[in-house]
């Protein structure tokens, strides 16, 4: 990298530690010898976990996050309201003050984009320099956070856009994966499938979204101040892929698929903000959306890629829908379909 001579150039604050993508971030930049900072609301009783040096602070003060990113080159602003409650008061104060934070010290903020800043007039296929006309409250708050994090390169900052579908992964948190397809919180009974058969959709494992950020941090001196990146990650063409790779992984070839109950979300978001924002979302899921990365592949020559079958068994685990020890290598699936046929025949 360009700055390592300085000694912080290699130290990383992580705003939204203890979430999906900021999770592993935090633990792939400490993997990779950077220092690791994290900011909290709630003193930690262990002040290195994960190879992150915990600060006490909230993200909402500007204060607290200057005083966690002093000297830092890289600021991942991964935090987001929980439940999508009061993203219109919370999301864009909490941008501001990472802007803030990192026009002060040059550093560059790695955001991980999303789909809902594009509207139907530009799908199927999306690049980087696609059109956004989103069509829900939260994407047009998307599309403003992108218009203040291009603005602010022109006042010291540098900027990475990491643009993926829909996250899933060992520890995602709220999801599509884990509150759509299934039901939070109970041994999966069925699998709901949001979008109509035949219509092609967009996944991120989320390790693999990690790995590609830290190889383009790993080129920094090539990436330019204004970067913008997009991944493919998992396309299922027909909607179907991740359904079966559920069923498959939990060895329940005939685990009933129900059509998401769109009425039903619509209904419950009337008091629950979760699902109010989950049926916002509808319209990505009634014809093919997928993001094109030909230029991360110029770029990088590759994208990592864990298979799906490996990819969904260490996120079921994770949710607690399977055992740790029977998703961890690519001979699980087999191992448990084995397990499962021997017992049978005993």
């Amino acid at each position: 990298m360009e700055r390592q001579a300085t000694g912080t150039a290699r130290t990383a604050l992580v705003l939204g530690a203890t979430g999906g993508f900021g999770g592993e971030m935090a633990r792939a930049l400490a993997a990779r010898g950077w220092t690791v900072r994290g900011l909290r609301r709630k003193p930690a009783e262990e002040w290195r976990q994960d190879g992150i040096q915990w600060m006490f602070g909230d993200a909402m003060y500007a204060a607290d996050v200057a005083a966690a990113a002093e000297g830092v080159a890289l600021i991942v602003h991964a935090v987001n309201p929980p439940g999508y409650r009061h993203w219109d008061r919370l999301v864009l104060p909490m941008l501001d003050n990472s802007i803030a934070a990192a026009c002060v010290n040059r550093a560059r903020i790695l955001l991980p984009g999303t789909v809902y800043n594009y509207g139907p007039d530009v799908f199927p296929l999306i690049p980087e320099t696609a059109a956004q006309n989103p069509l829900t409250r939260k994407g047009a708050i998307r599309v403003e956070m992108e218009r203040r994090l291009h603005r602010a390169v022109g006042q010291g900052a540098r900027l990475l856009i990491l643009r993926c579908g829909d996250f899933f992964g060992p520890q995602a948190g709220n999801s599509w994966f884990s509150q759509g397809l299934l039901t939070p919180g109970k041994p999966p009974t069925r699998i709901n499938q949001p979008g109509r058969p035949g219509i092609g959709h967009q996944w991120a494992y989320l390790p693999d979204v990690a790995e590609t950020a830290m190889r383009l941090l790993d080129r920094e001196a090539e990436l330019g101040d204004d970067a913008m990146f997009h991944m493919d990650g998992h396309w299922d063409a027909d909607g179907g892929r991740m359904v079966a790779a559920i069923a498959r992984a939990l060895d329940e070839p005939d685990l009933p698929v129900w059509r998401m109950p769109w009425w039903m979300l619509r209904l419950a978001g009337l008091a629950v903000p979760l699902f109010r924002e989950l049926s916002e979302m509808r319209y990505l899921w009634q014809e093919p959306v997928r993001l094109d990365n030909r230029r991360l592949l110029a770029f990088l020559g590759e994208e990592p890629h864990t298979p799906l079958d490996l990819a969904v068994r260490r996120t079921l685990a994770g949710l607690g829908h399977l055992p740790a020890q029977l998703a961890g290598s690519p001979e699980a699936g087999k191992c448990i379909s084995d397990r499962v046929a021997s017992s049978r025949l005993g």
